[in-house]
């Protein structure tokens, strides 16, 4: 009987969906991108480590900026700033699963930002980048809305 209990929870479990947050922020953390300054992307062309004197609240996680000027560029335009997907793994979401992210993996193409989860996921993703972001879009509004 107990396992009849168990293999039914597990199946009823299998079936739930759960909701994914609409910003990537690393286990036990509120930070978007795990604290790098997604203007820095664009105006920099790397990654940079923000600082918590330059937040901002965006979406459900704190976004930390390198500056002043980074953090207000934000504020004004955080759609043309912010991530992807939320900053989920691009590739991930492409495949319609989400997964970490690595902040020094990211492209930018056709003035977006997208991240990836490793060196291997990101060479990937370069590859065949244009059919990868059109599956990403489709997938991603199913996956947000579980």
């Amino acid at each position: 009987m107990k396992n009849l209990l168990i293999l039914t929870g597990l199946f009823l479990l299998s079936f739930t969906a759960y909701a994914v947050d609409p910003t990537y922020t690393a286990f036990l953390s509120d930070k978007a991108i795990r604290g790098y300054d997604t203007v820095a992307y664009f105006t920099e062309n790397k990654p940079v480590k923000g600082a918590e004197e330059f937040s901002y609240e965006y979406k459900g996680a704190q976004w930390l900026f390198s500056s002043a000027e980074n953090l207000e560029l934000f504020k004004a335009e955080p759609e043309k700033y912010a991530p992807q997907y939320g900053g989920y793994c691009a590739y991930a979401v492409s495949k319609g699963s989400t997964a970490p992210i690595k902040p020094e993996l990211f492209t930018i193409h056709n003035d977006k930002l997208y991240l990836n989860f490793n060196s291997s996921v990101n060479d990937k993703w370069l590859s065949n980048i244009d059919e990868y972001i059109q599956a990403a879009d489709q997938n991603w509004p199913e996956i947000v809305d579980q």
